[in-house]
Order: structure tokens, then C-alpha cells, then sequence
């Protein structure tokens, strides 16, 4: 990957501003993704100080709203020459209420909205300039923190708790990562999802009122990994555990869980599945 062009999600604090500037050190183009246009201009004066050889163009979008996220998709669609790599890295954490049940734009539940919905509606979106990249590479931010989907109640409208509400998100986003892996085989376009990091210190973390044990990057290293070493090229549709490639949730291994969690999602989206 010769100065590739790379779109961070959530780019604005946290693991996305600190994976920015790691990559901007090493050259390239970045797209730096954020919801607040103050914040998102900072982190990209800040990496263009850090790394004034590197180009940086950002794009604004809240990925609580769908529609939004489709509009980035389009916008970069029509802008951008190339994309080589897309960190799925934005966020909803457990909350700072984590009793006080949250909805997105759409009416979907918070946590699946941003955590899944959007990360799938945007890779979905950005396919063309992927695969027309290729190689490139899809890293989607997971965590270790996983929770058995209930079909019954994806959204959590009975006993919910943000944590739970996170975890059950994340497990969804490993699914989709490795449904995605698979339809892309041999495309060029590969697949992963990641655990960074144990309780970095980030602001969802505080937020929740977790105490953080690791700094940020202890998660930047092993993200950036899996975006830039070629020992990684050719691997997709893995889970890893900051540098392992380890076993995720038993639920992500369980293909009619899969299939009902992508018709579910393809139909949210507004994507037809299968031809349906």
C-alpha cells in the first residue's frame, strides 16, 4: 500500500484520533470522520501539524441517522479517487445512563444503530471505490465484550442495560464482519474485526464509569496492524484479540444466527437480501 488513502470513523478523540495520527506519520491520505465540526477541524489541523506531508479531508456525519451515513457514502463516492483501507472505529458505549434506553434517527435502538447499522450501511456504500482500490482492507473496531443476540428482542425493549446494549452490538458487528468476508472473497477487499485494547481510556469508558487500564495506544498498535503489515494482506473474515486471531462469541460461529441478524440488517438498511 503506497501512500494509501484511508477513512477513519469516529476520528474526532479516543482510538480514531489516535490511529489518525499514527497513520498520518507514515504518509498517505486521510479521511477523518466525526459528528461535531468543531472537533473534527481540531483533530484535523492537529494531524496536519503532526505530519504536514500527509493530506487530510474530512467528512461530517452523525451515524445515529442512517441517511446520514448513506449521504457520506455518496459524498465520498463522488470525491474520493481511491479508498485502501475504512477503520469502522466510531462508537456508542455503555452511556452515562445506562437504564435510560436510547434511540437512533430511525428508531432503532442506539447501540445496534451505531455499532453495527452504520459501520454495515457504510461499507455497503463505499464497495465500488473499495473493490475498484483493490486490495484494500475493512477493520471494524469490535470488542471483547460480546452478548448473545436475542431474536426475539434485537433491540432490547425489555431488561435493557447500555452495557448489554454495547455488547449485543459488538457481537452483531463480528457477524457481519464475517458474512461480509465471505460475499467479498476474492475481490481484493478484506474483512476483520478487532478487540484494540482492554479499557482504554477513552471518554466512553470514563462515561460509563469504568476506570481505564490501558492507554489508547495500547489499541492503536494492534489496529493499525491489521490496516498496514503484509504479513496480514490476504487474512479476512478473523476476530482478533489485539494481535491474535482468537475465537469470538459462539453465536458469530453460528451460521441460521447469521443469516436471521443479515436479513434483519439488510432490511433496516433499506437493502434488499438475496433478491428479496
Amino acid at each position: 500500500m503506497n501512500r494509501p488513502t484511508t477513512l477513519i470513523t469516529g476520528a474526532t478523540q479516543g482510538l480514531g484520533r489516535g490511529i489518525a495520527l499514527d497513520l498520518a506519520r507514515r504518509g498517505g491520505t486521510l479521511l477523518l470522520h466525526g459528528r461535531d465540526r468543531g472537533r473534527l477541524d481540531a483533530v484535523a489541523a492537529e494531524v496536519r501539524a503532526t505530519a504536514p506531508e500527509a493530506t487530510v479531508r474530512t467528512y461530517l456525519a452523525d451515524l445515529a441517522d442512517l441517511r446520514q451515513v448513506q449521504a457520506m457514502a455518496a459524498r465520498i463516492l463522488a470525491a474520493e479517487p481511491r479508498l485502501d483501507a475504512l477503520v469502522n472505529n466510531a462508537v456508542a458505549g455503555g452511556g452515562t445512563e445506562p437504564l435510560r434506553r436510547e434511540l437512533s434517527a430511525q428508531g432503532h435502538e442506539l447501540r445496534f444503530a451505531v455499532n453495527h447499522l452504520a459501520p454495515y450501511a457504510l461499507v455497503r456504500g463505499l464497495l465500488p471505490l473499495l473493490t475498484s482500490s483493490a486490495p484494500a482492507r475493512v477493520v471494524n473496531v469490535a470488542s471483547i465484550g460480546q452478548e448473545r443476540i436475542d431474536f426475539d428482542d434485537v433491540m432490547l425493549e425489555q431488561g435493557y442495560e447500555g452495557l448489554r446494549a454495547y455488547c449485543r452490538s459488538k457481537l452483531a458487528l463480528i457477524m457481519a464482519t464475517f458474512e461480509l468476508a465471505g460475499e467479498l472473497a476474492g475481490t481484493g477487499v478484506t474483512v476483520n474485526a478487532l478487540h484494540p485494547a482492554h479499557l482504554m481510556d477513552t471518554q466512553g469508558v470514563r462515561d460509563y464509569g469504568l476506570t481505564p487500564v490501558m492507554g489508547v495506544e495500547e489499541g492503536v498498535r494492534p489496529t493499525v496492524r491489521l490496516l498496514t503489515d503484509p504479513e496480514v494482506a490476504g487474512v479476512t473474515g478473523r476476530y482478533f484479540d489485539r494481535f491474535t486471531d482468537s475465537r469470538a462469541h459462539e453465536q458469530a460461529y453460528d451460521a441460521g444466527a447469521r443469516k436471521r441478524l443479515m436479513e434483519l440488517t439488510h432490511r433496516l438498511v433499506g437493502e434488499p437480501h438475496n433478491g428479496q
